[in-house]
């Protein structure tokens, strides 16, 4: 059994490796061996997520993706969420959350009987779909509070729109010029590959 940390934040400023302290003391505390970590910058609201299908790739039947939490992997609706799950099960890889006790079994499998192990299996699947859906509606319920107070702002003539991050551009067109490909500087930066795009268009449009 291989054990994979997935790591992701939602936007090109928030640092996508923030959990792994957390993800490392627990492998400790618990006695586990970690293989490599998958990392990326996306919304977990959408299934366009290359590191987490590179993870699904990479996995094998017994395997476990650990996350800090469920949110980490899903803030998708309903149906992309019965989707990747469907994926995930029918690779027959395991899903353990540091927020999510009951899944810690799956790391030591040999610790409960076959009976046992089907209880937790199906209490943990109500969880995970439990879970996601709290996590899909706090992405729903944060997405509305937003769009409210752009309005309230706009309203007030007060809305200026959201700064773009120039350091984090201009070390990506640094790496574009250096000849790294969109790959490296997206596991380099830990920036999403949308950022990259934009940033190569525009040194296209300037040469």
């Amino acid at each position: 059994m291989r054990i994979y940390p997935y790591l992701r934040a939602s936007t090109n400023e928030q640092d996508a490796n923030r959990a792994i302290g957390f993800i490392e003391r627990f492998a400790n505390e618990h006695g586990i061996k970690l293989s490599k970590a998958f990392t990326e910058n996306e919304s977990g609201a959408t299934l366009q997520r290359p590191q987490l299908f590179q993870l699904l790739d990479t996995a094998e039947r017994g395997d476990v993706i650990l996350l800090e939490q469920i949110d980490r992997l899903s803030r998708l609706t309903d149906n992309d969420w019965q989707k990747l799950k469907g994926i995930i099960h029918e690779k027959g890889i395991g899903i353990v959350s540091l927020d999510l006790p009951t899944s810690w079994t799956l790391l030591k499998p040999q610790a409960s009987d076959d009976f046992t192990r089907s209880i937790l299996n199906a209490v943990n699947g109500m969880l995970l779909d439990m879970l996601a859906a709290v996590a899909r509606k706090d992405y729903e319920d944060r997405r509305r509070r937003q769009a409210e107070g752009i309005h309230r702002a706009k309203s007030n003539g007060l809305y200026r729109g959201r700064a773009e991050d120039t350091a984090k551009q201009e070390r990506v067109a640094k790496l574009l010029d250096n000849g790294l490909s969109w790959r490296e500087i997206i596991e380099t930066i830990g920036c999403s590959r949308g950022l990259v795009a934009k940033v190569a268009k525009q040194n296209k449009g300037r040469s």
